[in-house]
């Protein structure tokens, strides 16, 4: 290079004016003052509200039709357990404030047969689907071919409707020609109708709802015991666990809170029982198999009793948010306690 060139060229920058903003240290750097701060934050908290209103306005379709289909039948109903409903030709009228819907209802002795049965019932059946939907999870969890197709053949009797389902259990029941009958009868010696007698009826119905629904509690577990941890597990192999006691010492307090959610599940559906007995037994023999949805059912829409059949359906609604909640404080305070330890 020439001396001419060199000075066409400039002088030399400085290594100093090179650095970028990156190469400057952090404490080098000036720091933002206490009002930038404060004007930043106001930025950002405008913007997160401007989000807000847009996620609002985004959603409020599907709210009000929440609102519409849900919220709303459940305060209109709890407003008609409080209030004298009078039927007229035109429909009825609310007039006046009033308890006795409520001190008739609790105080039936048919109130509380049904609320025995619903209850019974319910626990013994979300018993049973728990235990059997977790063995069916642990054998798909282990299938590497057909897994697949085995989910999909096991959620067809969850996906068929509940009438249906019932309508087919009902010809297997059938004491003249259900298949039941025709399995049982030679060995009792007689036509064998499981719908008869009240235990019968209560067991049968509990091994059809059982059928159906044990895909959905499997469903779930298996989804959580996709989600465990290996490491966990091969950590107790190394250190010599069998697989018995992996399940109860590893697997099932891991399991915990996907148990939880398929159990807060099936209570809310089991306790809603009404499909299943109107069309298997429609509440009989007598009254044995009623449970509280057909009891609702049956003084509102056939006895035309609206504010005691309001009270029912409000009484059930209450039970049933008061076991989830008392069902969901136990388990907080369980999980809470082994997390201490």
């Amino acid at each position: 290079m020439t001396t001419d060139d060199s000075q066409a060229a400039g002088p030399p920058t400085p290594p100093s004016a090179t650095l970028t903003e990156d190469a400057v240290p952090a404490s080098a750097r000036p720091r933002a003052t206490a009002g930038q701060r404060t004007r930043q934050r106001r930025k950002t908290s405008v913007l997160e509200r401007r989000y807000a209103r847009l996620g609002w306005l985004f959603a409020s379709p599907a709210l009000l039709v929440v609102a519409a289909v849900t919220i709303f039948p459940i305060v209109f109903s709890v407003v008609m357990s409080l209030s004298n409903v009078n039927v007229t030709a035109n429909g009825f009228q609310l007039s006046g404030f009033t308890g006795s819907n409520f001190s008739l209802v609790v105080g039936s002795p048919r109130w509380q047969h049904d609320l025995w049965f619903t209850v019974v019932y319910t626990v013994g059946t979300v018993a049973v689907e728990m235990v059997l939907g977790t063995a069916i999870a642990l054998v798909l969890e282990r299938l590497k071919v057909g897994r697949g197709w085995l989910m999909a053949l096991l959620l067809l009797p969850w996906a068929m409707i509940t009438v249906v389902s019932a309508e087919l259990w009902s010809y297997l029941y059938n004491g003249v020609y259900g298949l039941v009958d025709q399995i049982l009868a030679p060995i009792a010696g007689h036509d064998v109708n499981l719908l008869g007698t009240p235990v019968d009826a209560t067991v049968a119905m509990g091994v059809a709802d059982v059928w159906k629904t044990t895909p959905f509690v499997a469903i779930i577990v298996l989804a959580g015991l996709v989600m465990l941890p290996g490491d966990v597990v091969e950590a107790a192999r190394i250190d010599g666990a069998n697989a018995w006691t992996i399940f109860w010492r590893v697997r099932l307090p891991l399991l915990r809170p996907t148990l939880a959610i398929a159990v807060m599940f099936r209570i809310l559906q089991a306790f809603g029982l009404f499909d299943l007995p109107f069309v298997l037994t429609q509440g009989g023999p007598g009254t044995s198999t009623e449970s509280l949805a057909m009891l609702g059912w049956r003084v509102m829409f056939q006895d035309l009793k609206f504010g005691p059949g309001a009270a029912v359906a409000t009484t059930t609604a209450a039970i049933v948010l008061v076991g989830c909640l008392l069902f969901l404080k136990v388990f907080r305070a369980q999980v809470g306690q082994e997390e201490t330890v």
